[in-house]
């Protein structure tokens, strides 16, 4: 019998682990370790959520559903849609409930992607797209932004990269991991890019409803958008159900029909006990949600205050849970720089080079995290920060 890995697909076996998962092995092994890495609220589900799942389960509710999940949920996601994003889809024909955001993004570009068909990925950016890129035999265009444009993304940066084989644009703003949004008239600049390029736009808006300075722009309500976006977002931020692995991608019905057969034969349906408390969430969720915010927004503002004080320039994020604060006054690489916080001040944080090349010099802190933990663990980065550059104090 051969090695093991002589039997393993190239393309899976090529690809890199994800840099934040690599990064918390090692956190595993570090005892009172301060987590500001993982991008999960510190919140609880909210507890009429919770009791949605509970009485389903009493009466219950324990079977398969359709694969594009409960017709109930399916319209609750359509209104909220149109209601906050002012862009309206079938509930029954254009929506469709997945397995978390994530499943979401697999599910279009394994249906859309013909292998070596181009995708541009603006980054620092979440470590998911690019993957998923991959593994649907696309090739993934790493497009960088920059903290001297805000982390926007321009239409002169993508024109540097399309090609006649680029067939989508990954957009995600709120972003994962700079916190960075774009405006209206920003984003109507783009959207003329994707028109000229006859492109498709994936636009993860699961940080949508996180917007704490100016008013979101859903990518799909632009004109002409619509039938070009594939627009996904989940339950697991905005209500603090990330265990519950609930998203949903709304699209052209043809797109949704194509994204449900492979649904159907590897899921076959999003857990029904989820579905049920998405229904309560989208129904009686709002003020928990607003609540949640009120409080992200002041941790917002402590964390940006402090890295500044402390000497690590902070971009001001706009919206999501994360700072991205520089380290190169340190000296030190993103990794040297969390590995040898989580070794001297036992702090977990991201490197910045896990999000993509344009990473690098900057770390991602997750301030989805208590005061307390948030006031201790900067206490602790400002004296690693003072033994790193002493001068500068």
């Amino acid at each position: 019998m051969r090695a093991a890995k002589e039997y393993i697909n190239p393309v899976i076996q090529n690809l890199p682990p994800s840099g934040i998962r690599k990064f918390f092995d090692l956190v595993a092994n570090t005892k009172g370790v301060i987590s500001l890495g993982v991008g999960e609220p510190d919140f609880v589900t909210p507890w009429h959520i919770r009791e949605a799942c509970f009485y389903g389960l009493e009466r219950g509710y324990t079977m398969y559903t359709s694969n594009f999940g409960l017709p109930e949920l399916r319209k609750e996601i359509s209104y909220f849609v149109e209601k906050h994003y002012d862009v309206t889809y079938k509930p029954l024909e254009e929506t469709l409930v997945t397995v978390g955001a994530s499943e979401a993004v697999d599910l279009a570009m394994r249906a859309l992607l013909v292998p070596g068909e181009e995708v541009l990925v603006p980054e620092p950016c979440y470590v998911s797209y690019a993957p998923t890129v991959t593994m649907a035999g696309g090739i993934a265009v790493h497009v960088p932004t920059y903290v001297e444009d805000d982390f926007q993304l321009t239409s002169k940066a993508l024109e540097a990269k399309v090609t006649d084989k680029t067939k989508i644009l990954v957009l995600c703003y709120p972003n994962n991991p700079t916190g960075a949004i774009m405006t209206r008239e920003e984003l109507l600049e783009i959207a003329r890019f994707v028109e000229k390029h006859d492109l498709l736009v994936l636009a993860d808006e699961i940080y949508a409803d996180m917007t704490y300075e100016g008013e979101h722009q859903c990518f799909a309500a632009l004109p002409g958008m619509r039938d070009r976006t594939i627009l996904i977002n989940g339950f697991s931020k905005n209500y603090a159900m990330t265990g519950w692995r609930i998203g949903y991608v709304c699209a052209n019905e043809e797109f949704i029909a194509q994204m449900t057969k492979i649904h159907q034969y590897t899921i076959l349906c999003a857990p029904i006990m989820g579905q049920m408390a998405a229904i309560e969430a989208l129904k009686n969720g709002q003020s928990e949600k607003e609540r949640m915010l009120i409080e992200y927004d002041q941790r917002r503002r402590y964390v940006v205050g402090r890295f500044n004080q402390i000497g690590l320039s902070c971009f001001t994020p706009r919206g999501a849970f994360y700072a991205f604060p520089s380290i190169r006054s340190t000296g030190l690489s993103s990794e040297e720089f969390c590995e040898k916080l989580l070794k001297e001040e036992q702090v977990a944080v991201v490197p910045g080079n896990a999000f993509g090349e344009s990473g690098n010099g900057f770390i991602r802190v997750s301030y989805a995290s208590s005061m307390a933990n948030l006031t201790a663990a900067l206490d602790k980065i400002e004296a690693f920060v003072q033994r790193c550059n002493p001068s500068s104090f």
